[in-house]
């Protein structure tokens, strides 16, 4: 179907605000990334969001973990536990939990779902927290191998 106002096609005039969505986001995007690599974020959201039961140290030992009906994994050692090679997908696809792997027990939140409530979409635009939903799973992940020993 051809608009008689401009002449472009329903797919194209939807396509043009695909894209203009995506270059207001852009700023958004570039922005987290510039400001992820000039603060440790990794740290700081594993910090707000997983010391609670794992501890400051990863180790397993965090303040909740008493009170959990499963044993709470030490982080450091997953490198360890997986033939010297951290396990980067599988990592991320847990702390996420969106995906459905769930190798862990009830106690662990769903961070992909938590975080994309805090990121209400600005604007309107479905999924246009996505990409930030994604960059806090990857900032902690990128946190753990890190620390890994």
């Amino acid at each position: 179907m051809i608009s008689s106002r401009t002449g472009a096609t329903l797919g194209q005039q939807l396509e043009d605000q695909d894209m203009k969505k995506f270059f207001l986001m852009m700023p958004f995007i570039l922005g987290s990334a510039a400001m992820a690599q000039e603060h440790d974020w990794g740290a700081r959201f594993y910090a707000e969001n997983c010391a609670g039961c794992h501890g400051e140290t990863a180790k397993g030992d965090g303040v909740l973990a008493d009170y959990l009906t499963v044993d709470v994994p030490d982080l450091t050692s997953l490198s360890a536990a997986n033939d010297g090679v951290f396990p980067m997908l599988r990592v991320i696809q847990i702390i996420d939990g969106r995906s459905g792997l769930r190798t862990h027990e009830k106690p662990m939140p769903l961070y992909g779902a938590i975080f994309r409530e805090d990121l209400q979409p600005p604007m309107g635009m479905p999924g246009a927290s996505e990409p930030l939903v994604r960059g806090r799973v990857l900032s902690i992940a990128e946190y753990l191998q890190s620390i890994q020993e």
